[in-house]
């Protein structure tokens, strides 16, 4: 599979409810409630709508988009991008243009197994 391959595709005029686990890249131009949960990339169209909690590993917003986000890898802002609700990635890049509303935090990508060391004081 190509590194720029797209999996899946929500076109414009599609209106989608539920939840989304995928592989690799999806790109959202229609609307989505829900909830997100991948490694790979999420790439929302600058006329799509997603509401909701996205866990992915890239974030690339060009659209709306409301909830509770967190990138563990990098979250890209375009010029047409509005977030409204808490981000959290460790690299973050941001057009001139794009609108954010909320909270944002940026901080190194903690893995599950990592994180629960840490909080029991493990090493």
């Amino acid at each position: 599979m190509a590194r720029d391959e797209i999996n899946a595709f929500l076109g414009s005029g599609t209106v989608y409810q539920g939840k989304l686990n995928f592989q690799g890249s999806v790109r959202i131009d229609g609307v989505f409630n829900g909830e997100v949960q991948s490694e790979g990339t999420l790439i929302i169209g600058k006329d799509a709508r997603v509401e909701g909690q996205v866990r992915v590993g890239q974030l690339i917003l060009s659209g709306n988009i409301q909830g509770e986000i967190i990138a563990t890898k990098k979250a890209v802002l375009h010029r047409t991008a509005n977030l409204v609700g808490s981000l959290q990635a460790p690299v973050l890049m941001v057009e001139e243009g794009a609108k954010l509303e909320g909270h944002i935090a940026m901080q190194a990508s903690v893995t599950p197994d990592k994180g629960a060391k840490e909080a029991s004081g493990q090493k």
